[in-house]
């Protein structure tokens, strides 16, 4: 089970108000079991790997949402006798079924040259059945209107994904690669019956598919450096992000729902140079520097929302840096790990400053740099770090549940010491 309690509003600047919070109950009963088979054998005197497996996955999860205890401490048990008029915001049974066939090969055509086809066939059932109450309160905080609507829902689905791999070995130091792989993700009850106060779910949101293309080189040339360079695709239907719509009574509210067809596409590369072996250091030396950097573009190319289509793509940084260095000399080692990452939106209309719920907004640039260093001494390990060491303020996300919504800041300036003994 999983249990949550806090004071939750549509602003979060509002004062806490000491009245009832929001409790969310949840209960899980699942079983699941997954089986693979690997065989090895020759087909026309080639090495062939087969690989075929199957899942199956039964679940049974419960969600509750009432009022809670005026306090402040952990307290999980509804209060319905204290909040009569508002009872069970919502109640749900989340049945649900999902069994898949997988199978995978990888087939070398000769000494250079391979490919890998793979399937898999999914079934997928979702249920719900309960119900969410609509309460609307007048300007003194009276219920004026408190109607219980119950909902049976039953979603099936079947689909078919495929893929297809390929490799093929320049020289002994450097292979590229090729994938292509159809996308699926499915939406969960679990995801809609919850009743946020920060967001609303489109009644008619489904599920996302799409597909995934990626070309690129990698190698390791006479062990000085280690490189990855790639190019990717990924092409996103139904895409299921926030916008901001404006009902009937003049409120304006966010929503999730399917926001529209996406396309993210964009370069990666990583290298590693084992400075000790370019630099000829005896073994009592340890170094390696490293890059790893994302260039991406995002955009949605189709969308029936205003205002969207040509907009990037939620939670997608253009630049994605990571560089680093290691450095060794008998017992004492130390690294050092600089990371940056680009500004990014957080809903499909590219919002940059946040509403009133602080679920939308946007996520401002950001960098880290931590250093650490460790000492081994008999059987002693002493190890000092220290993480954001520049002292930066930044957030990586904003909440749109618990423990927000909104803003979740993230760790300034800490030091850390350990001590390691091994028996």
């Amino acid at each position: 089970n999983r249990n949550a309690i806090g004071f939750r509003t549509n602003r979060v600047d509002q004062v806490d108000s000491y009245n009832e919070r929001d409790l969310i109950k949840a209960n899980f009963n699942n079983v699941g079991v997954e089986t693979k088979l690997l065989h090895n054998y020759n087909l026309l005197n080639k090495k062939t790997v087969f690989l075929i497996g199957a899942r199956f996955y039964s679940g049974n999860n419960s969600t509750a949402q009432g009022p809670g205890s005026n306090g402040y401490d952990a307290d999980f048990e509804f209060q319905l006798q204290d909040y009569p008029n508002y009872g069970n915001q919502s109640s749900y049974s989340n049945p649900n079924l999902n069994y898949a066939v997988f199978s995978e090969q990888v087939i070398y055509l000769n000494n250079k040259m391979s490919i890998t086809p793979g399937f898999r066939f999914e079934y997928i059932k979702t249920s719900s059945d309960g119900y969410y109450k609509d309460i609307n309160t007048d300007a003194a905080g009276n219920v004026i209107l408190n109607s219980l609507i119950q909902t049976d829902d039953i979603r099936e689905r079947e689909f078919f994904l495929y893929g297809l791999g390929y490799s093929f070995n320049l020289t002994d130091w450097s292979e590229f690669y090729s994938n292509y792989s159809k996308n699926y993700r499915a939406v969960t009850f679990s995801d809609i019956n919850t009743i946020n106060p920060s967001f609303i779910i489109n009644p008619d949101i489904k599920d996302e598919s799409g597909y995934t293309l990626d070309v690129g080189f990698r190698g390791n040339y006479r062990d000085l450096i280690f490189y990855d360079i790639s190019a990717f695709s990924l092409f996103y239907n139904d895409r299921i992000g926030f916008v901001q719509r404006e009902f009937i009574d003049g409120s304006v509210k966010n929503e999730k729902g399917n926001v529209g067809d996406a396309n993210i596409y964009g370069q990666e590369c990583l290298l590693n140079f084992n400075l000790k072996k370019i630099l000829s250091l005896s073994d009592e030396y340890k170094m390696n520097y490293f890059v790893n950097c994302s260039f991406i573009k995002s955009e949605y190319v189709d969308s029936e929302e205003n205002g969207v289509q040509g907009n990037d793509v939620e939670f997608v940084p253009k630049l994605n840096l990571k560089t680093g260095f290691q450095f060794g000399f008998n017992r004492f080692k130390s690294n050092i790990q600089y990371t940056f990452i680009s500004r990014q939106y957080t809903d499909a209309t590219n919002s940059i400053n946040g509403d009133l719920s602080g679920v939308i907004g946007e996520i401002p640039e950001y960098d880290i740099l931590d250093v650490s260093f460790s000492y081994f001494f008999n059987n002693f390990k002493f190890e000092l770090g220290v993480n954001n060491l520049l002292d930066n303020y930044y957030f990586t996300n904003r909440a749109s549940g618990y423990p927000g919504p909104g803003i979740i800041p993230s760790p300034n300036r800490n030091i850390y010491l350990s001590l390691e003994i091994k028996l």
